[in-house]
């Protein structure tokens, strides 16, 4: 065996966050190009791994987008989660939707076009809509904290709402005004 050949085969990398990496380049590449623009190349050249790392970890580009849209709900989920959790009564629930609504839901430069992305991939395809529920349930238990099933359920759908409309208003939309319509769903 020619000396570079046993050097390949000595040198040859230990990446555990490899996977990590290509679920993490995959939500790049959406962001960047929708579902539609992004390939297995394109997501390996992102990540920095060879294309044959993308048929090794993910048997489909359907088990690459469910793993990078679970992440990415999950992620937003936990974010709220941690806003809502800070919140020990009815007032204080109505700051967290504001600040939820106005900065943490926007925080990322790219989470209003991977919601939009993973929403139009839910309308299409039964398969991902099992992530869109489970995040649905995930928020509506973290407003079951402070209110009943059915104002948490509203709530939840006014948050997307306004999370949407503010995201692409090019107005700047006033915090007094979702406080307001907060206030309201809860009858304060």
């Amino acid at each position: 065996m020619p000396e570079d050949q046993e050097t390949r085969v000595v040198t040859r990398r230990h990446d555990p966050d490899r996977r990590d990496r290509i679920i993490d380049a995959a939500l790049a590449v959406i962001a960047e190009g929708g579902v539609a623009g992004t390939s297995h190349r394109r997501v390996a050249d992102r990540a920095g791994v060879p294309l044959g790392s993308m048929t090794y970890h993910f048997t489909s580009m359907d088990e690459l987008l469910r793993e990078a849209f679970t992440r990415f709900a999950t992620r937003l989920s936990e974010r709220f989660t941690a806003r809502l959790e800070a919140a020990a009564d009815l007032d204080a629930l109505v700051e967290a939707v504001v600040h939820l609504v106005h900065a943490d839901l926007t925080a990322g430069p790219d989470d209003l076009v991977l919601t939009l992305e993973l929403y139009t991939l839910a309308a299409r395809q039964p398969a991902f809509r099992q992530i869109t529920h489970d995040w649905m349930r995930r928020s509506r238990q973290a407003l079951e904290r402070l209110v009943d099933a059915r104002t948490a359920h509203e709530l939840d759908a006014l948050i997307e709402g306004l999370f949407i409309h503010i995201s692409l208003d090019p107005a700047p939309r006033s915090r007094d005004v979702t406080r307001d319509a907060v206030r309201r769903i809860l009858s304060l």
